[in-house]
């Protein structure tokens, strides 16, 4: 009896012995492969845009006065004034170009006295001639002039005239250059800066929304500087900027859905145009990308949208209404293949699968698994093949 008890007690000191030194198995997360609807989207920040933006420019050299509109006025077409243009005031003149322009007015001035001298000199002279010719037609009558002699003082009369008319002309001359000499001396009007008339009246182009305001204040603009912008706020578009390897992905017509613009719901948008060409573009951590800029249309649209709003653009490039999938989490990589944990019976059998299109979140499962199987999501490195498992709680 004695021998009994003690050999029941080695029993439970070797089973418990066994016990503690069992394999333990592994916590792990699982979850199920299914067959359900996917999408392969890229997603990129985008922009908002006015489809048709324009710049109202200066078309001259002036002096701009304050523009009277701001960011948000509403302008018809060739009606409300943007702004307008005068002519720009005349330089400053220091002492020297003073005393230059001073004696070029009173040298214009002599040569007006000048003129009028010689205008007088050439009147006498033809009042003498013309008395002359009256005198040689009473005489030519008695016979005492000869006809060439008439015909002589005929022509001398003509000469005078000429000289008359050609007097004339020198001092309308004279006076433009004296009109010209006085007009450079002219300083600004402190009480009139910009003049009693207006060159050019800009008027908005279109009927919209004042978007910008480059020049507001008062003051002077070369030819083609820009003014404002104006667009229309309900015709927008959708620019984002793509990875080129992203962007070969995507056609004109693909659909995508615009999100985190600030509304409630999501915006439906269709690709317009892939450009052609790439640009460089530096990244937050200094890496050159090669970008290419796709433009969308907006399907359905918020008055809150405006121009130059930031959007979030998920663009589908592959769908299926019905593929079996298996989360991201779940795949490992075995060399150059994929490969899973299935839960089985409470062990982990690594199984080869071969994976189709992948999202952020699931991969497509083409062959070595079945619907309804528990995969192994985030496998840690200690797990092995046929090692036991258990989910987590």
């Amino acid at each position: 009896m004695k021998r009994l008890g003690l050999a029941l007690v080695a029993l439970a000191l070797i089973a418990g012995f066994g016990w503690a030194l069992r394999e333990q198995p592994a916590l792990v997360d699982l979850a199920e492969v299914t067959a359900a609807p996917m999408r392969v989207t890229v997603r990129e920040e985008g922009m908002t845009r006015v489809r048709d933006v324009y710049t109202v420019s200066a078309p001259i050299a002036g002096h701009l006065t304050r523009t009277v509109v701001n960011e948000g006025d509403v302008v018809k077409a060739n009606n409300t004034v943007v702004a307008a243009i005068h002519p720009l005031d005349p330089p400053l003149i220091d002492r020297r170009a003073e005393a230059e322009l001073l004696a070029s007015r009173d040298a214009a001035r002599a040569g007006v006295g000048v003129a009028e001298v010689e205008l007088q000199r050439a009147q006498s002279a033809l009042k003498l001639a013309e008395d002359e010719l009256v005198r040689a037609f009473k005489l030519f009558g008695s016979g005492f002039v000869s006809e060439s002699a008439l015909q002589k003082l005929t022509n001398e009369v003509d000469l005078q005239k000429a000289a008359v008319d050609a007097a004339k002309a020198v001092i309308r001359l004279r006076n433009a250059e004296l009109a010209n000499a006085e007009a450079r001396l002219l300083q600004p009007d402190p009480s009139d800066p910009t003049g009693d008339s207006c060159c050019v009246n800009l008027l908005a182009p279109i009927d919209g929304t004042v978007l910008a305001v480059m020049a507001r204040s008062e003051q002077a603009v070369a030819a083609g500087a820009k003014i404002a912008e104006i667009g229309n706020v309900h015709d927008l578009e959708i620019a984002v900027d793509l990875l080129s390897s992203d962007a070969v992905r995507i056609a004109p017509g693909t659909k995508a859905k615009i999100s985190d613009w600030g509304g409630d719901h999501g915006l439906r948008a269709t690709v317009r145009r892939v450009d052609p060409a790439a640009f460089t573009k530096v990244s937050a951590l200094g890496i050159e990308e090669q970008r290419v800029t796709v433009v969308l249309d907006l399907e359905d649209t918020d008055v809150r949208l405006g121009h130059g709003y930031r959007v979030f653009v998920e663009m589908t490039v592959w769908e299926c209404a019905q593929c079996l999938q298996v989360p991201i989490g779940a795949l490992f990589r075995n060399g150059d293949r994929w490969n899973v944990f299935v839960a089985d019976g409470g062990r982990a059998r690594q199984v080869e699968v071969q994976v189709g299109h992948m999202n952020d979140d699931v991969a497509e499962v083409l062959t070595g698994l079945k619907p309804g199987a528990s995969v192994v999501v985030h496998p840690s490195d200690t797990l092995v093949d046929g090692g036991p498992v258990e989910r987590r709680q």
